[in-house]
C-alpha cells in the first residue's frame, strides 16, 4: 500500500468512521494455488472483550470461501471517497496530478461460524442497513420462514479477528498551504467525491499547517 507517515488517518476514531461509512469492502485472500481471490461485502467492526474483530457472511462454494477454508489469512479493504487532483492547481503547475483518496487495510485471520452467529449477524445488517427500523420488510425477523430456511443454506457467517490496520488518507498533506487551500476550492466545484475530500482536507487543515 502506499504508506507514508503523513498520509495517514488522524487517530483511532477516524479509522472507525471510514469504516462505518464505507462497509462495502473487498474481502481478499488467497487459494490453495496461491492464486487471489476477492469478493466485496458490507463488513463491520466491533470490539469483544478487547479483540478487534470484523463481522459479516458471504456465499458458501465459492471460490473465495473455498480459499479462505484453506487459507483464513485475509485482506479487508475500505476505500471511501477519491477524486482527481490536478498539478495546475498547485503553487507551482508544473507538477504532475495526483490523485486523492481515503483508504484503510485490515489484516486478519478468518474464522466461520456457526447458525447461531449467521442470524446474529443478518440481524445486524438489515437492521444497520434498513436505519433501524425494525417494521422494515427486509429485516431477518420480518422474513418469511421459508424463504430464510432456503437462503440461510447457502451463506455462512464469519469473524476476523483484527491482526493490523494500516491508512492511507492521501489528502494533499505534503503540499503548501497555498497549493492546499487551492486544492480545496477547486474541489468544492467538482461533485460530491470532490466536495467530500474537500471538506475531509477542511478537517485537517490546522494539524497539516499547526504554525500557520
Amino acid at each position: 500500500m502506499y504508506d507514508l507517515p503523513h498520509h495517514k488517518a488522524l487517530d483511532e476514531q477516524d479509522t472507525k468512521d471510514l469504516i462505518a461509512r464505507y462497509p462495502f469492502a473487498f474481502f481478499t485472500g488467497c487459494d490453495a494455488e496461491n492464486r487471489p481471490v476477492a469478493t466485496q461485502i458490507p463488513v463491520f467492526i466491533e470490539e469483544h472483550q478487547g479483540r478487534r474483530i470484523l463481522r459479516g457472511h458471504i456465499m458458501k462454494n465459492t471460490d473465495h470461501h473455498k480459499a479462505f477454508l484453506h487459507n483464513p489469512n485475509v485482506l479487508v479493504v475500505f476505500t471511501g471517497h477519491h477524486t482527481y487532483v490536478s498539478g495546475t492547481w498547485y503553487s507551482n503547475p508544473h507538477t504532475p496530478s495526483t490523485w486523492n483518496y481515503m483508504s484503510v487495510h485490515v489484516r486478519g485471520v478468518v474464522r466461520f461460524l456457526d447458525d447461531a452467529a449467521l442470524v446474529d449477524a443478518l440481524r445486524t445488517i438489515t437492521l444497520h442497513f434498513e436505519h433501524n427500523d425494525p417494521r422494515s420488510t427486509t429485516v431477518y425477523d420480518n422474513i418469511p420462514p421459508e424463504f430464510l430456511q432456503r437462503v440461510m443454506g447457502a451463506i455462512v457467517a464469519f469473524e476476523v479477528e483484527v491482526q493490523e490496520i494500516k491508512t492511507v488518507f492521501k489528502l494533499s498533506q505534503d503540499r503548501d498551504q497555498q497549493s492546499y487551500r487551492n486544492i480545496m476550492a477547486k474541489l468544492k466545484e467538482q461533485g460530491e467525491s470532490g466536495q467530500v475530500i474537500a471538506a475531509e482536507m477542511a478537517k485537517r487543515e490546522k494539524n497539516v499547517f499547526p504554525q500557520a
